[in-house]
């Protein structure tokens, strides 16, 4: 197996990390990546497989698992609750619950309240060049992911800054403040949705929260630790993503010249899914292997750890004709951008809804829309976002 060398904070390859992608799948579907210390998939036939293989999964092993340090147990005591990271039976049951709530009626209902929201963030731009991902790609999202859960409008500034620092844990660049601040975040979130659940319980209403706090599976209820920690996953989950691929496909578009492609009904999914596969806004999902596993020339032990490479397996020549070339017209395809298998996204249904919906009424009030800077990414692997997006009505 080739070792590669490639640091994941270098600012070049946070900036366009295709071309180490691509050098990658030269040497087969894995490939050693040093400065993690893991093996990597890079095909997307290994990653395909991989995500869909019951041999791994996200949990540590029992006798792999250590405790964290002391300082992050408020972090770690949410992240043990969280779907995300669990495995069957207590993943199976945790998402039969939130899938019960989460339904597709329930997100299909929001269509016309999207829409409206759209239009309004759009009567606020300013007449000269502004920030984009702050003034429409952020706020999409946050509100809508707000009033599906039930909790207040007004809370989403402090819901962003909550959600910004707890998942900059998964970043390269991790740092000992970055630490601190993800702790401080997960208290106060916490101890905000512990007040707000029991408000909920007292004044039931038509929201997600409600719909957890009723669910059952086998008449057991998610207890409270799972009930925060899911509103957590989904707020956060609800909404870093889906402005992520709001905020790439508008540069995608406006760069490529190709806005236009996506005011048509018959073609708005189409380059939706084009978008998600052209400039992913998740790169890296990690599993743990359960057993003694031989894949793709490559013998895993238990406990072995590898990195699914989303963002690169979107990109291979072997399943997309040029991949490299942005093509809102290319036949629909099953690219990797929400996972795959046990752990295939919850939301995405939700993430598409509001990127077939707050893309085509962007371009269509401001069809002149264009870009007023160079589009800079923020310094993260693993997540890949802008930082912002100027842009001239």
């Amino acid at each position: 197996m080739k070792t590669l060398y490639q640091s994941p904070t270098d600012p070049a390859f946070v900036q366009n990390p295709y071309p180490f992608y691509d050098t990658a799948r030269q040497f087969g579907d894995l490939f050693y990546w040093e400065e993690y210390g893991l093996v990597a998939a890079a095909s997307y036939k290994a990653v395909h497989t991989l995500l869909r293989d019951r041999r791994f999964g996200r949990e540590v092993p029992t006798e792999f698992a250590k405790p964290g340090p002391s300082h992050l147990a408020p972090w770690l005591v949410v992240e043990s609750h969280s779907m995300l990271e669990l495995e069957p039976p207590r993943h199976t049951r945790l998402r039969s619950l939130v899938l019960r709530a989460f339904t597709s009626r329930a997100i299909a209902a929001l269509e016309p309240a999207i829409e409206e929201l759209c239009n309004d963030l759009i009567e606020r731009f300013p007449d000269g060049p502004f920030d984009l991902l702050q003034a429409y790609c952020t706020q999409v999202p946050v509100i809508t992911i707000c009033r599906l859960l039930g909790v207040p409008e007004q809370m989403a500034p402090k819901f962003l800054h909550w959600s910004h620092a707890m998942v900059s844990m998964y970043q390269a660049n991790r740092t000992r403040v970055i630490e601190d601040d993800a702790v401080q975040a997960t208290q106060e979130f916490t101890a905000y949705l512990e007040d707000y659940i029991e408000l909920r319980r007292r004044d039931p209403r038509d929201d997600l929260i409600t719909r957890l706090i009723a669910a059952e599976e086998d008449g057991e209820k998610l207890s409270r630790d799972e009930l925060i920690t899911t509103c957590i996953l989904l707020l956060n989950a609800g909404h870093e993503a889906t402005v992520h691929a709001i905020g790439n496909g508008v540069k995608t578009l406006l760069t490529t010249r190709t806005q236009q492609l996506v005011l048509s009904p018959n073609s708005i999914d189409g380059a939706v899914e084009e978008i998600l596969r052209y400039d992913p806004p998740l790169h890296m999902f990690t599993r743990y292997a359960y057993e003694e596993v031989e894949l793709f020339g490559h013998r895993f032990s238990r406990g072995d750890q590898v990195a699914l490479l989303l963002g690169a397996a979107n990109r291979d020549s072997t399943v997309w004709h040029q991949p490299d070339t942005f093509n809102p017209t290319r036949d629909i395809s099953a690219n990797t951008s929400f996972g795959g298998g046990l752990h295939f996204c919850v939301g995405a249904p939700l993430a598409r809804l509001e990127m077939r919906i707050a893309l085509p009424i962007l371009f269509n009030r401001h069809p002149k829309l264009r870009l007023a800077d160079e589009p800079e990414y923020s310094n993260s692997f693993h997540f890949h976002g802008l930082s912002k997006l100027m842009v001239e009505p």
